[in-house]
């Protein structure tokens, strides 16, 4: 939309200030402050009512690029089922951020933006938006967005700010695709609606049992969606955000996937990969920062693996290869071993050990029995002060007996069985 980048409230916050000039002068920040929010508070009702022209009167008629680029964002939100949007103005001026000075005369607002998807989210979604007003002849307009976002790093896009929005509706699930054809929304709208009751046989609590999933054009479009840079995702096949430390009450459950990556998978490959994610998404209420990553990602590779036959050498390769060297891990993976960013290597290591390291628990101490560890795990910290190394320790012995040393050493010898003698021509249940 000719921006490098776009905060969430630039999707809204057109918006033009009714008010006098002198309301928005130096040390008038009361009523620079109840202007924005009763301008954004119109916005808002115009997204509500899908209200094309309240939305457009309110953009700078001077900045042609900046109002062309919200019609566009405005046609993708009248596509989406939202029931809540609203904002909440939190500075204003040099409070909010700096702006060179110069004429016209401009003003900087920071508000909270809150939205619901009806149906997805439990409670609204929060978003930071920093918004540039322009006076034009005594009259407010929002006429830019982004200028006050924190430098060095990048802040999350949404998808409806990524070009035309191309939506499709499972049985189970939302996609929420941009430059992408149609039917291959539709590929993933269905494997997310077969994920969700394949997670449901082994996780029967509460959750939504409906998947909200967003499907860029490209590998920077994912990375645009989660904030981070594209060498970060290179080679993931899907994230879920939100996924750890939120102990319930974060809506944002998204799965976002990487277009190349996933579609170089086979058509079983991708289906592992969706049900992997729905996994996080159906586990993150009792998911929190107790919770250590060789569990939460160990678990969901489980339920994705679950009844495919896949013998452990070709899921675990990596592993596989180094068991057969005579390098069998000494520790269970750590929470730095999962970095994106990080070695690649170790990474794949992680992954897999986690992986083998909950088909053992769920092979020798019963299924049940795994998902009450991912509980227990998770209430051990309650997600205040608590981490994972604290966490593991009494989760493990409350369930399975045992402590973290002991199941350390039935691991190492469930992956010398398991890998050392699957070269490729056993069976085994993955």
């Amino acid at each position: 939309m000719g921006r490098r980048r776009r905060s969430a409230a630039a999707a809204l916050a057109a918006a033009l200030l009714v008010f006098p000039a002198a309301c928005t002068g130096p040390g008038g920040g009361g009523a620079e402050r109840a202007a924005a929010q009763a301008v954004l508070d119109r916005q808002a009702a115009a997204v509500r009512d899908g209200d094309a022209g309240a939305y457009l009167a309110t953009v700078d008629p001077r900045a042609r690029e900046y109002r062309a680029g919200q019609r566009g964002v405005f046609r993708n939100l009248a596509r989406l089922p939202l029931d809540h949007w609203s904002y909440r103005v939190t500075a204003t001026g040099d409070d909010a951020f700096p702006l060179p000075a110069g004429a016209p005369r401009r003003l900087a607002v920071r508000a909270e933006l809150r939205y619901r998807v009806g149906g997805y989210d439990s409670v609204p979604v929060r978003d930071v938006e920093y918004l540039t007003l322009t006076e034009r002849k005594g009259r407010w307009y929002v006429s830019g967005d982004g200028d006050g976002e924190p430098r060095g790093r990048r802040s999350a896009e949404q998808p409806w700010e990524q070009g035309e929005l191309t939506v499709v509706r499972g049985a189970r699930s939302l996609v929420l695709g941009s430059g992408r054809p149609e039917a291959d929304l539709r590929a993933l709208a269905s494997a997310a609606d077969r994920a969700v009751p394949a997670v449901d046989a082994v996780w029967p609590r509460d959750w939504p049992r409906r998947v909200l999933v967003l499907a860029p054009a490209s590998l920077e479009g994912m990375a645009g969606l989660l904030g981070g840079e594209p060498s970060s995702y290179r080679g993931v096949a899907a994230v879920t955000t939100g996924e750890a430390g939120g102990g319930g009450r974060t809506p944002a459950e998204r799965v976002v996937v990487n277009p190349g990556t996933y579609r170089l998978l086979g058509e079983e490959g991708r289906q592992i990969v969706m049900t992997h994610e729905v996994t996080h998404v159906a586990t993150r209420a009792h998911t929190t920062g107790s919770t250590p990553m060789w569990l939460s990602e160990g678990f969901a590779d489980w339920v994705g693996y679950r009844g495919t036959g896949r013998r452990p050498a070709l899921v675990a390769p990596a592993l596989a290869a180094a068991v057969r060297g005579d390098e069998v891990p000494r520790r269970l993976p750590e929470d730095g071993d999962f970095d994106f960013a990080g070695d690649a290597d170790r990474l794949a290591l992680a992954y897999e050990g986690s992986w083998l390291l909950c088909r053992m628990v769920a092979e020798r101490w019963g299924e049940e029995r795994l998902v009450e560890l991912y509980l227990a795990a998770g209430r051990a910290g309650g997600g205040e002060g608590g981490g994972p190394r604290q966490a593991a320790e009494p989760a493990v012995r409350e369930v399975l007996g045992v402590g973290v040393a002991e199941l350390t050493g039935h691991w190492r010898a469930y992956l010398r069985r398991e890998l050392a003698r699957d070269r490729g021509t056993g069976t085994g249940e993955g």
